[in-house]
């Protein structure tokens, strides 16, 4: 049946309902190019202001998740299985998360996104192994992820189109910030792999992507609810976002803290607990472990060497070095201006501004604030000190590894600024609530 945009549009300006078939109406005009930009700003601040019901929401994901292709993993041995965060800083949990998993036998077809404003992303990260392919074709994609159990790449121009072009005119609109429509956005492309089962990240505290916990616990709530309501098994952890995970943020840098994980050299124990917690859900909602002994297994991959063993494999076969794992910091690159940067008074870390952190990455080229901005991958913050810690005058807070001094020294005022010493903190969990894949989304 063919709608008029504008009636659909007044519609839900007047707090009304839109059925699936007018929802599904919008979609197909927003990928064929028959709704306007006009329309569809429109569109997304009529839901900005009124919102959406639960099957709405639904019904949004499932036609931005249909607007384009829907992968099929069904001939494969295990399940398909994939995990989503909703960013911060330092998070690297994907790169060690992916050949995990594949350990246990599931595959993780992983396609990921750039990062912009204060987060990092994965793919980026990725960016900075010399040869790897983010962008391979659909078929190399199968390939790889068959014979490795696990591929981390980028989305390409056929999944979820529909969200693309939504969320481009959203982002200049000041409509990004709708739990609706975030939802809508991150499960199009999440469902578009074709999974069996997902886990979602979603973080809370001053460096996440929602500005309170109340407001972190709502989408990661939408979430559950309407990907179990598209008929895809998910589950959520909402996890600590108050001070950068692990002591890097960067690219490269980010990466070399992934391999020493993976290798056992060096292991941060909020990013071990974190990132085993969500692969146990995963196997989980893969069947691959019942929930008792899914921890375990995951821990045993780990430990064994395994998981490096995977993404050694991951890395050759997308284009990267051989011994990219035995090697790593041969290959990555590096900055020419490295410093410390050194308290300014004896006290105990008692809160980062963790948003602030990631910006001073950014302001060393590390990050974008144009989704065109070129990344400098060398550039980062390494030994950034612990929330609680107790710190002398003159000891070191993080390390810049700039470009410039320039920008080395601008990114030293930025780490000063965000990191406060006072009292010593209350303790935080790493992992604050779980929401299981019930019928109820929770």
């Amino acid at each position: 049946m063919a709608y008029l945009p504008q009636e659909l549009i007044a519609k839900k300006r007047d707090g009304g309902t839109l059925t699936s078939e007018e929802i599904n109406f919008l979609v197909h005009g927003m990928t064929n190019g028959a709704v306007t930009d006009a329309q569809i700003s429109s569109f997304a601040m009529a839901v900005f202001f009124r919102g959406m019901e639960m099957d709405e929401r639904v019904a949004l994901t499932l036609a931005m998740r249909d607007s384009g292709d829907v992968l099929d993993w069904s001939h494969l041995d295990g399940p398909a299985l994939d995990k989503h965060s909703t960013g911060g800083v330092g998070d690297n949990l994907s790169l060690m998360l992916a050949p995990i998993v594949a350990a246990c036998g599931g595959y993780v077809p992983m396609i990921s996104g750039r990062g912009l404003g204060h987060t990092g992303g994965t793919l980026d990260k990725m960016d900075s192994i010399p040869g790897y392919t983010t962008q391979p074709d659909n078929e190399t994609f199968r390939k790889v992820t068959e014979a490795c159990g696990c591929a981390i790449i980028g989305q390409t121009a056929s999944l979820a189109p529909a969200d693309k072009r939504f969320y481009g005119i959203r982002d200049v609109t000041a409509t990004v910030e709708s739990i609706d429509l975030i939802t809508a956005s991150i499960l199009s492309k999440k469902l578009a792999a074709g999974l069996d089962g997902l886990v979602l990240d979603v973080k809370s505290g001053s460096g996440a992507f929602m500005p309170s916990h109340e407001q972190s616990e709502a989408l990661a709530e939408s979430l559950v609810a309407v990907a179990n309501g598209a008929g895809t098994k998910t589950s959520a952890l909402l996890t600590d976002m108050n001070e950068v995970l692990g002591h890097a943020a960067g690219n490269a840098v980010e990466v070399a803290t992934a391999v020493e994980f993976l290798t056992g050299e060096a292991q941060d124990p909020r990013v071990r607990e974190i990132t085993l917690a969500l692969c146990a859900d995963m196997l989980v909602l893969g069947g691959l472990a019942p929930e008792a002994e899914s921890l375990a297994k995951v821990a045993e991959a780990l430990d064994s060497g395994k998981a490096a063993e995977k993404f050694s494999e991951m890395v050759t076969q997308l284009g990267g070095p051989g011994d990219f794992v035995d090697r790593y910091q041969d290959h990555l690159p590096t900055a020419p201006i490295v410093i410390d940067v050194p308290a300014l008074a004896t006290g105990t870390v008692s809160a980062m501004d963790t948003r602030a952190i990631g910006n001073a990455v950014v302001a060393l080229g590390g990050g974008r604030t144009n989704p065109a901005d070129p990344i400098d991958h060398a550039v980062g913050l390494t030994h950034i000190t612990d929330v609680g810690a107790l710190i002398s005058k003159g000891d070191p807070l993080a390390r810049v590894l700039a470009r410039d001094e320039a920008t080395a020294q601008e990114a030293a005022r930025r780490v000063t600024a965000a990191i406060n010493l006072g009292d010593a903190p209350a303790s935080r969990a790493n992992v604050y609530r779980r929401l299981a894949p019930s019928a109820g989304g929770v």
